[in-house]
């Protein structure tokens, strides 16, 4: 995670962000830090990358990288604003003892459009991964990567459109009207039993959620998708961060999953 140290938005890159509404620094350091000690308060190890000022979207970790099984697949950035994180997640990973550390050929926004399942890695492309990308990721992670395109600019990356729940047993939730048709039958195929989100959870961005497979951290204005998610046995955990979506991003955008081998 990075904390937003210098948070200003003055360009727009997706549809929640307005640079013409101003963001609150103090309210979003302090949203950001409520999602950190909650992380930790649930028992999960938080590493905390350090800030640039030039680079307020450093906040959305997930897009710097993906790890699956101690292996790291560095970002390759569509705008020219954010090139620069990739360099600096990089070198985090090599400080940090991460020895199979892959520095992308094709453009890859990181977790944005990487979802890792049990036996698959879940690859969006549409508006920012090259499908190039997904065939790199396979190589490098040893798994199956299977592309889904995204249809609807409002969910331009998968993280905003898909959320795995529990990644041993498969179980995800989904917004189908985010995908084309094909990818819609291959995620009913993969995932018969998903959970399915309806529009008003999805517009917000209540699949840009983070779940260890009991707690599942979401924005707390998703409410339709609380009592489904109790029924199915988990523990939702609303979060407020409402200055960051300001930035185009929640909960899952502010956080990189470190999967080791």
């Amino acid at each position: 995670m990075c904390p937003p140290a210098h948070f200003k938005v003055t360009y727009s890159i997706n549809p929640w962000m307005d640079p013409a509404k101003p963001v609150d620094v103090p309210l979003a350091v302090a949203q950001w830090e409520d999602l950190r000690d909650r992380y930790r308060s649930l028992g999960h190890t938080v590493e905390e990358l350090r800030p640039h000022p030039d680079l307020p979207d450093m906040v959305f970790a997930a897009n710097g990288a993906t790890v699956v099984d101690g292996r790291v697949l560095g970002a390759s950035f569509v705008h020219p604003e954010r090139r620069p994180e990739a360099a600096a997640h990089l070198e985090w990973f090599r400080a940090n003892g991460f020895t199979e550390v892959h520095e992308p050929t094709h453009i890859n926004e990181g977790e944005g459009d990487f979802a890792v399942t049990s036996g698959y890695v879940l690859a969006g492309r549409g508006f920012r991964a090259s499908p190039l990308s997904h065939g790199e990721a396979q190589e490098v992670f040893g798994r199956p990567v299977i592309g889904l395109d995204l249809v609807d600019p409002r969910y331009y990356h998968l993280d905003t459109a898909l959320a795995v729940l529990d990644d041993t047993t498969d179980d995800v939730m989904y917004y189908p009207a985010a995908f084309s048709p094909g990818s819609r039958a291959v995620l009913r195929r993969l995932f018969p039993d998903a959970l399915i989100a309806e529009e008003p959870d999805a517009v917000a961005l209540g699949l840009n959620a983070v779940s260890d497979g009991l707690h599942v951290l979401l924005p707390q204005a998703a409410v339709g998708l609380f009592e489904p998610l109790r029924e199915r046995g988990y523990e939702p955990i609303g979060m407020d961060l409402g200055e960051l979506l300001k930035g185009g991003g929640s909960v899952k955008c502010c956080t990189q999953e470190l999967r080791p081998a």
